[in-house]
């Protein structure tokens, strides 16, 4: 097989955002955990929906029925990403809100007493929806992280596995250290108890192929804005789990057929195009590399196989930046990197702390020089404040790596933490 060469000025011809300078420095967005940037075919994408078919849903007339083929074809893009049937793929405001809409749908199925499974490693926007069940009687219990490895504990889980257990909500990949969780084992023994899964993909969703067949999960969130695309999130539902559901919706008496059952109000069906241009994007990505990975994409055809080609090819190409990352920031004395050991997967994403500085002094350093990183705990509130006990500190300082970021990035920034403790540091001279 060929050595694996990415075309990273194709890729970076495709973002405007990029041309952006700070106070004479190049702009570096190192940001991509929070929202990637946006290549020009998907704003193009939803621009052109809003000027030639803007119309609301079902009309008897030519805009509507437009929007509505739009909207479906939108499905079926998503669903090639997710590996599903386009009727399971629903659009949202967001991935917490769809959450939320979950977890009272699925209320309505369940009893006080009734148990729920989260995690100490997840964001918010699967821990709170779950959380505030507990108002309504049912039983929240945490899987522990070990604080060393930033791993869930998978025997602490087992152990509170039972027959009460309904639902399990679990994270596939940390949006603060990167950790990626095996979750088919965790899915597997959820069904074995006869609990419903609910998979948190939103920081894997760009970094790592989702097969939500393969792991079989009953329910996916991921949202299109930490993969190019624009705000709008995403809701997996198995068919045969999403047709029994009574969900919570306009018309709540109505039983709505999957995918609408999830959808509350009309959808901004233009998000939902430039969902599906976004992967477009990374099928076009695949497109340019599918030859290094023609093991890997074996038996795929369509639009699926180049999504696979164009998401592997964006690992290939972030792991190495990644891990110099991970290296050369350990290397630094008084930084903590906040990542699993090396033979634990993990996404491109590296946070790490200063010792005696406050993250946000360094990432509005790191900021004023264009290397746009953050810093706090980014609703991973649990994690960061409690497990790891950095709240005083102001959280962790957070890279993220997206397939427009460069060799030359990674080393800015590492050479601006440098001089960033050089001048700041209270011990001796680093450098």
């Amino acid at each position: 097989m060929k050595q694996f060469k990415f075309d990273i000025d194709y890729v970076r011809e495709q973002f405007p955002s990029l041309c952006k300078t700070v106070n004479g420095y190049p702009a570096a967005f190192l940001d991509g955990p929070g929202g990637t940037q946006v290549p020009r075919s998907v704003v193009e994408r939803v621009n052109d929906y809003l000027y030639y078919h803007n119309a609301n849903a079902h009309g008897n007339f030519k805009t509507s029925r437009e929007s509505d083929r739009i909207f479906w074809e939108s499905r079926e893009v998503i669903a090639d990403f997710l590996n599903c049937d386009p009727e399971e793929v629903s659009f949202g405001s967001n991935s917490s809100t769809n959450n939320f809409i979950l977890a009272f749908s699925l209320l309505r199925i369940m009893k006080p007493g009734d148990e729920i499974i989260i995690t100490e490693i997840d964001h918010e926007g699967n821990r709170s929806p779950w959380l505030t069940l507990k108002d309504f009687g049912m039983v929240v219990k945490e899987v522990k992280v070990d604080p060393k490895t930033y791993t869930l504990d998978l025997e602490d889980y087992k152990s509170k596995l039972s027959d009460k257990t309904k639902v399990v909500a679990i994270n596939w990949a940390s949006n603060a250290t990167g950790t990626i969780t095996d979750v088919k084992t965790y899915i597997k023994l959820a069904h074995e108890v006869g609990a419903l899964t609910v998979v948190d993909a939103v920081h894997y969703a760009l970094h790592k192929t989702i097969d939500v067949r393969d792991i079989d999960t009953d329910f996916l969130l991921c949202s299109a804005y930490k993969f190019f695309g624009p705000h709008i999130g995403i809701l997996y539902s198995k068919a045969e789990v999403g047709k029994k559901l009574k969900t919570v919706r306009v018309m709540a008496d109505d039983n709505t057929e999957i995918p609408d059952k999830f959808e509350i109000g009309t959808i901004a069906m233009e998000h939902a195009a430039g969902a599906a241009a976004a992967v477009e994007f990374i099928a076009d990505i695949g497109r340019m590399h599918e030859e290094y990975f023609t093991d890997e994409l074996e038996g795929l055809t369509g639009r699926r196989r180049l999504v696979v080609a164009g998401i592997k090819a964006i690992e290939a190409y972030e792991e190495p930046l990644a891990r110099k990352l991970r290296d050369e920031l350990s290397a630094i004395e008084g930084v903590t990197v906040y990542s699993p050991p090396e033979d634990v997967p993990k996404t491109s994403t590296v946070s790490f702390t200063v010792e005696g500085i406050n993250s946000a002094e360094l990432g509005t350093y790191l900021g004023d020089r264009g290397i746009f990183v953050w810093d706090g705990h980014f609703y991973a509130m649990h994690l960061i404040n409690n497990v790891l006990d950095l709240k005083d500190q102001g959280g962790v300082v957070r890279i993220g790596l997206a397939p427009y970021n460069t060799a030359d990035e990674v080393d800015r920034t590492i050479q601006a933490v440098k001089d960033f403790i050089y001048n700041n540091w209270r011990g001796n001279p680093l450098l």
